[in-house]
């Protein structure tokens, strides 16, 4: 029987799927949980693979009994903000109550170290910029309330059962996988980057930009945009920190770097040498001017330190993947385990 050193679970998504991928590369065993209902069959690369849910508590059950986790690394949430405005009971239910259940089995069966995949979510409208882990944490919507929830849920488990979590909330996720095996593919897609490049390859007509207007230095909103892989290197120095016996700890994750709607526009135009029309529109409600993180102390206590910080980086990849993607892919044949 593989002793798994690791439950992967939401290893079929976006952040989950790149997960995989570096822990294959660091030679830790591991197994990825998903229910698929928001991840792709064809991503599943690297480490084995069952289908099934987080809620599934006599499937939780077999696994820990069945294997000697180390830990578990948790990815497995549905993450529009909108969507979790107009249908909060999804969120409620599977964010925050079915991540209960994963917690309680993982009590259960004596596996104490959690990696949280969290969201700057939790802070809500922002008091300062850059944001650092102690500004006030006052969720704006259902989506950063599930997260704000979960985080509290760690803290009251980790006194009263010593389970030890790292939280990490990160800013806006974007990029692929260097090597063009593996990207973002969400359906609807929301996030700008891949839109914009929708827009270069012909997939979407044109952009839409909301809000020119804002208090910054060309009038669109700045954001802090940091690359998929430096972002799952945060994730490996965490369950290191973990399993280090170092402590629990919640830490913010972003670049270094911002950037404007129009930067990442421009930037883009110059990557892929294609116009992108673009369609200016009135200014969203909630959206905020800026958004950046002040990720020292993950600097500091994970010594961790963003590689892939430029846009032009982050474009180059994200573009490999959107020509990728334009392509006829055949699926997976890697076997499935059901439970």
């Amino acid at each position: 029987m593989q002793n798994f050193k690791i439950l992967l679970t939401g290893g079929a998504g976006y952040i989950g799927s790149h997960m995989a991928k570096v822990l294959h590369g660091a030679g830790l065993p591991f197994l990825v949980l998903d229910d698929l209902s928001g991840g792709y069959r064809d991503v599943l690369l690297y480490g084995e693979f069952i289908q099934g849910s987080i809620a599934d508590e006599k499937l939780l059950d077999d696994l820990f009994s069945r294997y000697q986790f180390d830990a578990v690394m948790h990815f497995a949430a549905f993450i529009e903000v909108g969507e979790s405005v107009r249908n909060p009971a999804k969120y409620y239910r599977n964010n925050a109550m079915n991540t209960q259940v994963l917690l309680e089995a993982m009590i259960k069966n004596n596996i104490k170290n959690f990696v949280f995949s969290s969201s700057a979510a939790v802070f809500g409208e922002p008091e300062r910029i850059p944001i650092d882990e102690s500004h006030p944490k006052e969720p704006v919507n259902p989506y950063g309330r599930c997260k704000r929830i979960v985080e509290q849920m760690l803290s009251d488990y980790e006194k009263a059962y010593d389970m030890q979590y790292v939280n990490l909330r990160y800013f806006n996720a974007a990029g692929a996988d260097p090597d063009g095996k593996l990207g973002e593919r969400h359906e609807p897609e929301t996030h700008l980057i891949p839109l914009v490049l929708q827009a270069a390859s012909g997939r979407r007509e044109s952009i839409s930009v909301f809000g020119t207007d804002y208090n910054t230095s060309d009038g669109t909103c700045i954001r802090d945009f940091i690359h998929v892989m430096d972002l799952c290197d945060a994730h490996l120095l965490a369950l290191d920190r973990l399993l280090s016996g170092k402590g629990s700890g919640s830490y913010n994750l972003g670049n270094g770097n911002s950037f404007s709607v129009r930067q990442v526009i421009e930037t883009a135009r110059h990557v892929t040498g294609k116009d992108i029309k673009v369609l200016e529109k009135p200014r969203r409600p909630g959206d905020p001017a800026q958004l950046v993180a002040d990720s020292r102390l993950a600097r500091q206590e994970l010594n961790w330190s963003p590689l892939r910080a430029e846009m032009e980086k982050i474009i180059e990849d994200t573009w490999r993947w959107e020509c990728f993607l334009s392509k006829t892919r055949q699926p997976s044949e890697r076997p499935v385990r059901s439970y």
